[in-house]
């Protein structure tokens, strides 16, 4: 239960909205026990006055017949508002609780996602976040609902007859205390195994449709679709055991109402209060026992949902009770200006623990100056992109130390490292959008303009500088059209080739114009010339900037100040291009390959 308070104490921010909810609840409920209760002596009492003509000229019809018609209106109006009310307040919940999640989410740091599922992630934030308003909406309204009923019960049956009030609210507050426990424990295995199951099928799914393309090629179409299948019935066992739940708990709950009517009226029968016999009294009392079935029906059902969010909640605190693993100083105003990096004696593992058999680094010191063109070259799986993770803060070094500018990286404000570095990557992300939108990401946010026409003229310059740099990176073909800027290019980039998507790329970090320029495998994938035609326009645009590029390939190696061959976590030789070709057999070997 304690996995449920984080939730709860969001409720503080919604609570007009709730109480109101609440409200309406009750007096829906009110209405609807009152409407029936009134009609039933209604009923009664026409009857026995009718028996004779005096009775039935002095017998009031209007009054009743007022209140049964204002008690209709009241039960109409009043569930309107509370459906409006509860499911507002709901909604508005389930905002903010995305809201607070991805707050939570957004300072963690890749050793926080460690083993982690894209498609558990996904689950969490999506479905375990859905499940969550059931608490709300399905257990705590219904509850405090049908517990305030009672008490409003008690006291206007006891101020008729104490006794029959003792015996009606006290087996109602009987039911309303044992059934939910007991069908929440009937109920929390398959409300556990729903939740589990769901997940599981979510991440089948969305396997199956990333890699749709590799499983049609080698023709294993059955196994993903069985193991689909397989993910399915479990899905389905899981729900038909709780709609057996559920139609048991729906019996129980009518079969001990019915044993409540059938004592209510052997009790009313040898009289209400001062009403010997009962009469109409009689019916009223056992009217108000069968509409108390209102009240009772959303309980059962309740707690059922109790087990599916006791365990999303407990699933969804594992992702946001993390402490993150990498930390800012958002007090140092300290800035990268000059482009100076310096890594001493750096070991990392992505492990837990140092054990040197699973280092990636081991006690690599590397230095850049202002200014400086530096490359890292090694094999696959030397470490050579672990590198270059440490040196933006993606992960932190084991031992070590990382400078920039001669201060720690761990020092500066997390803006102010991201203002100082400019990173290619080997995979260049696109977004679902329009270019202006994938461009737009890599400059730095402004304040928003008063008045319309400086908005007007700061796009219009805007605009221009995003032509200008798609020229600069060879993209002319795609700023032909009336409205370049807005065209779309689907998610991931689709209608662009390899190229485009990496020329994009090189146009962000031109627009980004950081001290520190880190190039992760820029030009893997492209053809020689392409190739070329990037690194050409990087160094172009890096004559002043600091350079560390990582590749396994020697393209423009002569370019560079120094070069540091990396094997297995530890930098081998390092020396300029010429040098090491003189010195170096395997470089050798590569320059040879290359030309």
């Amino acid at each position: 239960m304690r996995a449920l308070l984080p939730f709860i104490k969001l409720f503080k921010h919604q609570w007009l909205m709730m109480f109101t909810g609440l409200v309406l609840s009750v007096t829906t409920l009110m209405a609807g026990i009152g409407l029936l209760s009134l009609s039933g002596w209604f009923l009664s009492a026409a009857g026995v006055a009718g028996l004779t003509a005096a009775t039935a000229m002095m017998f009031n019809y209007f009054t009743p017949a007022g209140g049964v018609r204002f008690l209709s209106i009241v039960r109409t109006a009043s569930r309107y508002g509370e459906r409006l009310a509860t499911h507002e307040a709901t909604f508005k919940l389930l905002t903010q609780l995305r809201s607070w999640a991805w707050r939570k989410l957004l300072p963690l740091s890749a050793s926080n996602m460690q083993g982690l599922r894209q498609g558990d992630l996904l689950n969490r934030l999506v479905a375990d976040i859905d499940t969550l308003d059931h608490l709300y909406l399905r257990l705590l309204t219904p509850m405090a609902a049908s517990l305030l009923m009672l008490g409003s019960l008690y006291l206007f049956v006891a101020w008729i007859d104490a006794d029959l009030a003792l015996v009606l609210c006290g087996s109602l507050l009987l039911v309303w205390l044992l059934l939910p426990w007991i069908f929440y424990f009937l109920g929390r295995k398959p409300g556990v195994g729903i939740l589990e199951s769901k997940r599981a099928y979510r991440i089948e799914v969305l396997e199956f449709i990333q890699g749709l393309a590799e499983i049609s090629l080698f023709g294993a179409d059955e196994r993903f679709r069985a193991r689909l299948a397989e993910s399915e019935a479990n899905l389905l066992d899981n729900q038909r055991a709780m709609a057996n739940v559920t139609a048991l708990s729906q019996g129980a709950l009518i079969l001990c109402h019915g044993l409540v009517v059938v004592l209510i009226l052997y009790m009313a029968a040898s009289g209400v209060g001062e009403h010997l016999p009962p009469g109409p009294m009689l019916a009223m009392i056992v009217f108000m026992t069968l509409a108390c079935i209102e009240m009772l029906m959303p309980i059962a059902g309740a707690f059922q949902h109790l087990s599916a969010c006791v365990s999303a909640a407990g699933r969804v605190n594992e992702l946001v009770e993390q402490e993150p693993g990498i930390r800012f100083n958002d007090q140092n105003t300290a800035r990268v200006t000059q482009g100076e990096l310096l890594l001493e004696n750096i070991s990392f593992s992505y492990e837990q623990g140092e054990r040197e058999k699973s280092k990636v680094l081991k006690g690599i010191t590397l230095s850049i100056k202002p200014g400086e063109k530096v490359a890292l070259l090694g094999q696959t799986g030397c470490g050579k992109s672990s590198l270059l993770s440490l040196i933006t803060r993606e992960w932190q070094p084991n031992s070590g130390r990382i400078l920039l500018d001669g201060i720690e990286t761990d020092q500066y404000s997390q803006q102010a490292l991201t203002d100082g570095i400019s990173l290619v990557s080997q995979r260049i992300y696109l977004f679902s959008g329009t270019l202006r939108d994938n461009l737009s990401l890599a400059q730095k946010p402004v304040a928003k303009l008063p008045t319309r026409a400086e908005r007007r003229l700061a796009k219009d310059v805007n605009d221009k500088l995003l032509i200008d740099v798609l020229q600069r990176v060879g993209l002319s073909s795609l700023i032909q059209s009336k409205s370049p800027l807005d065209a779309w290019i689907g998610e991931g980039g689709r209608q662009l080739s390899g190229g485009e998507q990496r020329r994009i790329g090189v146009a962000r970090v031109l627009l980004r114009d950081a001290p520190v320029l880190l190039l992760d495998e820029p030009t893997e994938g492209l053809d020689k010339r392409t190739e070329r035609e990037i690194l050409h326009l990087l160094f172009e645009f890096a004559k002043e900037k600091s350079v560390l590029m990582i590749s396994h390939r020697l393209t423009a190696m002569a370019q560079m100040d120094m070069i540091h061959l990396m094997e297995e976590g530890q930098l081998r030789v390092s020396g300029s291009h010429d040098e090491l070709l003189a010195q170096d057999d395997y470089y050798a070997s590569l320059n040879h390959k290359l030309n």
